[in-house]
């Protein structure tokens, strides 16, 4: 009987086994798919459609910089052994090198690599989060990583215009460490500033505050929020008395990214 990929590709599904497998359990079945799922079954390999449904909050992130290119990846596992396994680590720095190189989309030519994994370490493994930051002509790109227990766990790319490789290092570093959502006010949506203005209004009411004050209250306190999420208000962690946007002394930030496991 003959073997067609939407076969291949039912077994795959109802299995959770790579590509390989399944194609090699349908031709020692002749094709038929319950005989080829029992044979999965005997060989140890089908109990990896089990895991899917299982929680995957540990993990590992690498961060690697190519040329003037870094791709940060994040892959992630059900335990703090297997995250810290060689096998794992490697294969997230491998596909963080890819992804610098050739872009997001490289992380799809690691599926089999990842299936194979999967069943190996008997565990529930999946790439999570994948970025990539660019750095134009006149720019520098750098990165960071915090390591605990032998495997990444907070990854940053930076990409800076007019600075040298010191000053973005320095606020990578300090991205690692107060971890802004957005660079700069106007990157916030504006649902947000809408909601968390509404929000202030309500507590300053409810505290009793002149109606005349208001204003200038919810102001201040919508300030302090954006203090808290973007990068370039955020008080610079080496020294509070400055910002990061004066920290910068004039240069600018074009992009950055970062991944914390469990984040």
């Amino acid at each position: 009987m003959a073997i067609t990929a939407k076969d291949v590709q039912t077994l795959r599904q109802s299995t959770g086994v790579g590509m390989m497998d399944a194609k090699k359990a349908l031709e020692a079945n002749n094709g038929d798919m319950e005989a080829a799922t029992q044979w999965l079954r005997v060989q140890g390999l089908a109990s990896a459609a089990k895991r899917s449904d299982r929680i995957a909050g540990e993990g590992a992130v690498a961060v690697v910089r190519d040329g003037n290119a870094a791709g940060i990846v994040e892959l992630r596992c059900e335990t703090d052994f297997v995250a810290k396994s060689e096998e794992f680590v490697g294969l997230v720095d491998e596909i963080a090198a890819r992804v610098a190189a050739d872009g997001e989309e490289a992380v799809s030519t690691f599926q089999d690599r990842l299936e194979t994994l999967l069943t190996t370490l008997k565990e529930n493994i999946s790439v999570g989060r994948v970025r990539r930051v660019v750095a134009g002509e006149g720019e520098v790109v750098e990165t960071y990583i915090h390591q605990q227990s032998g495997r990444g766990v907070n990854a940053v790319a930076i990409v800076v215009r007019g600075a040298d490789q010191e000053v973005a290092h320095e606020i990578a570093v300090h991205i690692a460490f107060a971890k802004p959502l957005y660079l700069s006010r106007e990157d916030v949506p504006a649902a947000e500033v809408d909601a968390e203005r509404a929000t202030v209004e309500e507590i300053s009411r409810n505290e009793g505050k002149p109606e005349a004050a208001l204003p200038k209250i919810i102001e201040g306190r919508l300030n302090g929020w954006f203090k808290e999420r973007v990068l370039l208000e955020q008080a610079y962690v080496k020294d509070e008395k400055q910002t990061i946007e004066q920290y910068l002394h004039g240069a600018t930030i074009s992009a950055f990214a970062q991944v914390v496991v469990g984040g």
